[in-house]
C-alpha cells in the first residue's frame, strides 16, 4: 500500500510508479519520500499541464549551494526514473541524461578515532532546536546518532524507524522490510533505550502509530541525507 500522498498534477503518476514498483517486490519507500520533493517541486513551479519539459528538468537539477554532488546525481536520479516511467505511459516527458554530475571521488573508509567520536558527539550534543522549523532537533539528533554508532542500522533504516517499531519493554526497535523483506529486531543499549522512552513522551504524547519516530520537526529525516557518519561497524 502506497501511504505517501501527493498533491500536484501528477500525483496520479506518482502514486501508480509506486504501486507498480511495490507490486514487483520493491519496498520502495525512500523513494516514494524523494517523489515528494519533485511533487513540491511541481507546484512551486505551478505545473498545470501533464508535460515535463527540458527546461524545468533543467531547474530541477541545477545543484544547489547546499547540498554535495551526491546529493545532487540522487535527485537528478529520481526524477529520471519517474520521466522514464512517464514516457513509456505516454506522457510528454524529457528524460534528463546521465553524465549531467561529475563522478565523485572514491570513497574510502574512515576509522574514527576515541578523540574524533568524542568531538562528533560533543557537537551532535549541541544541537538546537529551531521553533517552526525544526522544533526537535536538539531532542532527537543526540539519540539518533548514539543508536546509530552502537547498533550497526543503516541509516535510512533508523531514520524510517516509526512509533510503533520502538518497543521499550523489550528495548528494541523492529526494522520493518529490511534484507529480503524481512523484519529484523535491533536490541538497544539500556541507556539509549531510557532516552528513547523519554524522546517519546517529549515529542509523541499525541503521535499516532505510524508516524516517524527521529522527527526533525513538521518533517521527518526521510528527506535528509547523512554523510559518512560513524559507525562501531568500522572499528
Amino acid at each position: 500500500m502506497n501511504d505517501t500522498v501527493y498533491s500536484s498534477v501528477f500525483k496520479k503518476e506518482l502514486q501508480d510508479l509506486v504501486g507498480l514498483k511495490r507490486a514487483l517486490g520493491f519496498a520502495y519507500h525512500t523513494e516514494a519520500c524523494a517523489f515528494r520533493r519533485i511533487d513540491s517541486f511541481f507546484i512551486e513551479n505551478r505545473l498545470s499541464t501533464k508535460c515535463v519539459t527540458k527546461e524545468l528538468c533543467d531547474l530541477w537539477c541545477r545543484k544547489k549551494s547546499h547540498e554535495s554532488v551526491t546529493n545532487q546525481a540522487a535527485r537528478i536520479s529520481t526524477l529520471r526514473v519517474f520521466c522514464r516511467y512517464l514516457d513509456d505511459i505516454g506522457i510528454p516527458a524529457y528524460i534528463p541524461s546521465k553524465g549531467l554530475v561529475r563522478k565523485c571521488a572514491r570513497y574510502d573508509a574512515h576509522i574514527y578515532t576515541d578523540e574524533e567520536l568524542r568531538k562528533f558527539f560533543a557537537a551532535v550534543d549541541k544541537s538546537q532546536s529551531v521553533p517552526g522549523e525544526c522544533p526537535y532537533r536538539g531532542e532527537v539528533m543526540p539519540v539518533f546518532f548514539r543508536i546509530l554508532y552502537t547498533s550497526g542500522m543503516r541509516v535510512s533504516e533508523l531514520r524510517l524507524a516509526r512509533v510503533r517499531d520502538f518497543n521499550p519493554d523489550q528495548g528494541c526497535i523492529t526494522v520493518q522490510g529490511a534484507k529480503n523483506h524481512k523484519d529484523r529486531i535491533v536490541p538497544l543499549h539500556p541507556l539509549l533505550t531510557a532516552r528513547c522512552i523519554e524522546l517519546k513522551k517529549k515529542i509523541h504524547s499525541s503521535s499516532p502509530e505510524d508516524e516517524y519516530f527521529f522527527m526533525n520537526g513538521w518533517r521527518c529525516f526521510p528527506e535528509c541525507h547523512f554523510h559518512n557518519p560513524p559507525s562501531r561497524q568500522g572499528q
